[in-house]
């Protein structure tokens, strides 16, 4: 797969509010610590990427887990059933390219409660679009998957969100122009 370098320079002021199903969640990017990734969903989330996706992962006490472009044709519900039934490409989808990985240059890639990171398949340097909050600290995963936010508002929504769920639209304050 092509690996992409974003155009988008983060100033480190940017911050992702995520309209969910379930309500809004307001993430500080570290656009400072991770500038491909933060770049890179905020160049996702201004091109309108996200909208209308799915979240198709929920491990209790682990992570909840969205961005497939798969899971865009379903609704919330048929998601949530094809994922129950195991008859599902969900997780397997991406923009049509990867990123560099860059939790070996995160100077603070703590997966902490409601942190924002970058699924990824078994490459190092396969992210894309897939992201997870973190449901409880993580840090076994602190070497392997980099973390580009910070969780400032919405707790309790992602506590609630669950497979199905809808990330309704994410738009990036702050962003640059």
């Amino acid at each position: 797969m092509a690996m992409y370098t974003p155009e988008y320079r983060p100033t480190g002021e940017e911050i992702a509010r995520i309209d969910t199903s379930k309500g809004t969640i307001r993430v500080q990017l570290a656009g400072k610590d991770a500038p491909i990734h933060v770049g890179n969903f905020v160049e996702l989330a201004t091109k309108g990427f996200y909208d209308g996706l799915k979240f198709h992962r929920y491990v209790p006490g682990f992570v909840i887990q969205g961005g497939c472009p798969n899971t865009r044709d379903f609704s919330g519900e048929e998601v949530a059933q094809r994922v129950a039934l195991g008859r599902s490409n969900f997780g397997t989808g991406n923009p049509g390219y990867s990123i560099q990985e860059e939790f070996t240059t995160n100077p603070h890639n703590e997966h902490d409660k409601h942190a924002l990171a970058m699924a990824r398949s078994s490459d190092p340097n396969s992210a894309g679009s897939q992201f997870y909050f973190c449901l409880e600290p993580q840090p076994m995963l602190d070497a392997d998957y980099t973390v580009f936010g910070q969780t400032i508002e919405g707790h309790d929504v992602i506590d609630a969100l669950r497979v199905g769920d809808v990330i309704e639209k994410v738009t990036i304050e702050n962003a640059a122009a």
